[in-house]
C-alpha cells in the first residue's frame, strides 16, 4: 500500500501517484478540497460527454472534455485517467483531420469511465474521514470493558 494517511485499497498504487496528491494537497492548501470536488463535477460531465460523442458519432465533441479530464487528472497524480484521456483527445484529433469517426476508442471510453470511478472512490478514501476511518463501535462514549449486561 503506497498511501499510510488513510486506508486504501493495495492496488491504489497503479491508478493514483500518492506522493503527487499529497504534493498537490500541500500545494493547494485549504483549497484543496474544493478543488477535489471541481475534479469531480467536471469529471462527471466530461465522462458523459465523452459517452454521448460516442454514442452520437461525434468526433469533434470528443476532444474538449478528454483534454479536461486529462489536465485535472494530472493535477491530482491519476495519470493512468490522464493517458487514456490523452489517448481519446489525440485520436479524436486526428481523426478530425482525417474526416473519419474513431470506432476503435469503444474499447477506451469504456476504461476511461471505470478509470474515473475507481479513482473518484480511491480520493474519496483518501480525503474523507468518514469513509477513510473504519466502522467503529456505535453509540456514545466509550464501552467500560469490566461491565456485563446488568452488572458492574
Amino acid at each position: 500500500m503506497q498511501y499510510e494517511g488513510n486506508k486504501v485499497s493495495e492496488g491504489s498504487a497503479d491508478v493514483v501517484d500518492w506522493a503527487h496528491f499529497e504534493k498537490a494537497r500541500g500545494e493547494l492548501g485549504p483549497g484543496f478540497i474544493r478543488i477535489l470536488s471541481y475534479f469531480r463535477e467536471d469529471g462527471v460531465k466530461s465522462v458523459a460527454a465523452i459517452e454521448q460523442a460516442m454514442r452520437e458519432e461525434n468526433t469533434v465533441a470528443l476532444v474538449m472534455p478528454a483534454h479536461t479530464i486529462k489536465g485535472e487528472a494530472r493535477q491530482f497524480g491519476a495519470e493512468p485517467l490522464a493517458k487514456v484521456a490523452e489517448l481519446i483527445e489525440s485520436t479524436a484529433r486526428l481523426c478530425i483531420e482525417t474526416q473519419r469517426f474513431p470506432d476503435e476508442l469503444v474499447a477506451d471510453v469504456v476504461k476511461l469511465r471505470q478509470l474515473f470511478d475507481q479513482t473518484i472512490e480511491l480520493f474519496d478514501q483518501a480525503t474523507n474521514p468518514r469513509i477513510s476511518r473504519g466502522a467503529g463501535p456505535g453509540g456514545f462514549g466509550r464501552k467500560a470493558a469490566n461491565q456485563g449486561f446488568g452488572r458492574i
